[in-house]
């Protein structure tokens, strides 16, 4: 009977269908088989240009599931009531007394301040379904009040970090094809108007939170140990340094022993884009680790030849 409550506490979630707006219903960032966050069984509403078009670091939800709050008393038994016929159709031996008596929860709750919880889960934790299933398939809550297991404003702010995404950088290097031992290979983006991402998780008319990440600076890997190579980041900022001729090289890396020695003749060099989180207005005493995204490129270095002659 449970497994069937839980199936039915659907009804309870999804009495207001998400309208076509564009917006992501339910559902966060998802890319093959790296997921954000996928919500199940949930009225939260995932908006804002963080959400889409980049890529998700993985972070995972603390909890894998959770009560929100869902449909009023009237709301919730116009709602089972007209479930009448699935339930039927699902539950074993059933009978008109057993429908009774299943309803009765509900009617007894008319004219009751307060609302109908229901749960919710994260489907991309290994954890969410069985979690779900822990839970009982409703809880009348009264008002101002969050039951336990009940959403927080800082659960819905951890949602919206995890479906956070941050575009992968567009490196730039000069010299591009090749390098060279002892000359300088500037860094930089190509993307440097993208420096600002949000996204906003909503429980349509309870609660919102917004995570804004704001690209601060850039990592450089080399791909090799530091008697090979010198790096100079600490000029980099936000989107690193374009070639400019006789500029000062402060973004970049100075190979000072060639790539022939290396798998594939190439040195891998990454940069990493640093995009610290913060909780718009800071509506949550909640410290996030900053989101990463990272990009890797070929770098040959060559030896400059040069011949001497003697008289």
């Amino acid at each position: 009977m449970k497994s069937l409550l839980h199936v039915l506490a659907a009804g309870l979630l999804l009495l207001d269908p998400p309208p076509g707006d564009g917006v992501v219903h339910g559902r966060g960032f998802e890319n093959g088989n790296t997921k954000g966050v996928e919500l199940a069984f949930s009225k939260i509403v995932i908006t804002g240009d963080g959400a889409k078009g980049g890529r998700s670091d993985g972070y995972q939800l603390k909890r894998p599931c959770w009560y929100e709050p869902g449909a009023d008393a009237a709301e919730m038994l116009k709602t089972q009531e007209g479930l009448r016929d699935f339930w039927f159709k699902f539950t074993k031996n059933a009978s008109e007394e057993g429908f009774q008596q299943f309803i009765q929860q509900f009617k007894d709750k008319i004219g009751k301040p307060g609302r109908w919880w229901g749960p919710a889960y994260n489907a991309s934790d290994p954890k969410g379904e069985s979690c779900f299933g822990s839970l009982d398939p409703f809880v009348f809550v009264p008002p101002g009040t969050t039951p336990p297991s009940g959403i927080t404003i800082q659960e819905l702010a951890e949602i919206a970090r995890a479906a956070l995404t941050v575009p992968e950088p567009q490196l730039k290097l000069s010299p591009d094809a090749k390098s060279y031992v002892n000359l300088p290979t500037w860094v930089w983006l190509d993307d440097a108007g993208q420096t600002r991402r949000t996204v906003t998780a909503t429980i349509p008319g309870v609660m919102s939170a917004t995570v804004v990440a704001t690209r601060q600076d850039i990592k450089i890997d080399a791909g090799t140990t530091a008697d090979r190579a010198e790096v100079r980041q600490d000029g980099c900022g936000a989107s690193g340094k374009p070639y400019v001729t006789g500029g000062a090289f402060a973004c970049g890396v100075r190979y000072l022993r060639a790539s022939i020695d290396q798998p594939r003749e190439v040195y891998q060099l990454t940069v990493t884009t640093v995009w610290p989180v913060q909780v718009a207005g800071n509506a949550v005493p909640v410290q996030f680790a900053p989101a990463q995204a990272s990009t890797t490129r070929d770098v040959p270095v060559g030896e400059v030849q040069s011949n001497v002659k003697t008289p």
